[in-house]
């Protein structure tokens, strides 16, 4: 029935069926006449001769669902989340603050963690559990439980918390060094509160090595860049691959752009986690000088006979430099025969050390090059 704003309602006649009805036939007839003449197959099937099979077609590869690095298939999002998702944990604070006006007061803090080790053990960051004086953990069934703080290392912005439960789900770790730019990336986490634990945002591995300063001043380096979505919430929460692995513990995110968030990668938590389990906190080998970078204006002011090392301007009393006998205004050019062109360089240099190895160190002294041994210390404590 036609419906006519404005005018009057009105039947089709009986002969207008009739008339219709003729032509479609018509129509339709000489549409399938036409269709069988010149295209039999579309309405017969040809019987193949006995002992003869019809040929497959070969499979299209380009559907097929995209691999990881060990050649397995990527899981789909549902599964990362339902397998990780139990792992991923509430971490709420408590520290103390203090205003001239009002005194002492508490300030609340919350972020997320995941439990990695089934002995209780949760990953999170520095920066969410520092300074807190009660740590309060949320498991995936709601239950509220009193996490203690293992211990921290503020300058990778990691912490290790432990809770006394059993039973509990545990996240497997992955291999970071094997990530690839534009790989799947899942952050799982606690966005802006408690009211929206386990969120999943899903993004894809931007970009590697990325180095940033953080709003307390602190230089991370060799960062997961991700466009996952990353909020305040998320800090200390997970960032998996597609095979259902942690390869990230999320930190940051950029204030000045939209998708551009940090992780820290899983394979430069791994030693630090055993340490702050084995010993409470980050034993860092010490060699007790301040130094800088020789460019070659700091080589010509200083009448230097090198243009690349690291110049020692001060050095700690007591320290293992004192007591090895290096001395103010020495450069060191090299460590175990690794050449030191930069501060960066003899920091790295010391962070793959351990605390009491004896190490060799190659000086320039006033134009005369020597070898000086030197048994690393720890460094204090601040």
């Amino acid at each position: 029935m036609f419906t006519y704003y404005g005018g009057e309602q009105r039947r089709p006649s009986f002969v207008i069926y009739i008339v219709v009805a003729l032509i479609s036939a018509l129509v339709g007839g000489s549409l399938v006449f036409y269709g069988v003449a010149n295209n039999p197959e579309l309405f017969f099937r040809q019987e193949m001769p006995p002992g003869q099979e019809e040929e497959e077609s070969p499979p299209d590869f380009s559907i097929l669902p995209p691999v990881d690095n060990n050649g397995d298939p990527y899981g789909t999002i549902i599964q990362i989340a339902e397998k990780i998702g139990p792992a991923v944990v509430g971490v709420s604070t408590r520290r103390q603050a203090y205003d001239w006006f009002w005194g002492a007061y508490e300030v609340p803090g919350v972020g997320s963690g995941v439990i990695f080790d089934a002995r209780g053990y949760i990953l999170t960051n520095d920066h969410v559990v520092h300074g807190a004086r009660t740590i309060m953990v949320t498991l995936h069934d709601g239950r509220q439980v009193q996490g203690e703080l293992v211990g921290t290392d503020p300058s990778t912005d990691l912490a290790v918390v432990k809770i006394n439960e059993t039973n509990l789900p545990v996240a497997p770790l992955g291999d970071s060094d094997k990530l690839r730019v534009g790989e799947l990336a899942v952050a799982i986490g606690n966005p802006l509160g408690l009211e929206l634990q386990r969120t999943v945002t899903a993004g894809i591995i931007s970009a590697l090595n990325r180095t940033i300063q953080t709003e307390d001043g602190n230089v991370l380096e060799d960062l997961i860049q991700t466009d996952a979505s990353i909020n305040p919430g998320n800090s200390g929460g997970p960032l998996v691959n597609g095979s259902g692995q942690v390869i990230g513990i999320n930190t940051a995110k950029a204030t000045q752009a939209e998708g551009i968030g940090f992780a820290i990668p899983i394979n430069i938590a791994k030693p630090i986690v055993e340490e702050l389990i084995t010993h409470g906190k980050i034993i860092t080998p010490w060699l007790g000088i301040i130094g800088g970078t020789v460019t070659r204006e700091i080589a010509t002011y200083y009448n230097l006979p090198v243009d690349k090392g690291v110049l020692v301007a001060e050095i700690t009393p007591g320290s293992p430099a004192e007591k090895a006998g290096l001395r103010q205004g020495d450069v060191i050019t090299a460590f175990n025969l690794i050449t030191i062109e930069t501060i960066e360089d003899l920091t790295g240099a010391l962070e793959k050390a351990r605390v009491g190895e004896k190490v060799q160190l190659t000086v320039v002294r006033q134009g005369d090059r020597q070898t000086i041994a030197v048994t690393l210390g720890e460094r204090p404590q601040q």
